[in-house]
């Protein structure tokens, strides 16, 4: 039997003709956890983007940044996530993380360079 002829067999007839409602409910939870998930990871994403400018680091390094400074303030990841992102936006941000943003950031920054090499 080939698999097209499997896609067109009807189902066996004691299968239930609709997914039982546990099964829809887990299946709803799943899919709003997924969307969850997209959220925090653009969000993660865009604070990257606000230290990799700020700090003049790679993407790399502002991903370490952000995961070092969550676990020694001990704040989830999306929600230091979010304050970043935020504090960039309004220019505020909580003390206690710009503190450890800085420090993070101290000596890792590529040196900057003026308009010297323009002639």
């Amino acid at each position: 039997m080939d698999t097209h002829s499997l896609r067109r067999m009807p189902p066996p007839a004691d299968a239930p003709a609709e997914p039982c409602a546990a099964t829809v409910r887990a299946l709803e939870e799943e899919v709003a956890q997924l969307q969850q998930a997209v959220r925090s990871h653009a969000r993660v994403d865009q604070a990257i983007g606000v230290l990799v400018a700020a700090g003049r680091i790679s993407p790399e390094e502002g991903w370490d940044v952000l995961r070092e400074v969550s676990m020694h303030t001990n704040i989830k990841l999306r929600v230091l996530a979010d304050l970043v992102v935020e504090g960039a936006r309004t220019g505020r941000c909580d003390e206690r993380v710009a503190g450890a943003l800085r420090a993070r950031l101290r000596g890792r920054a590529a040196p900057r360079t003026g308009n010297s090499g323009r002639p």
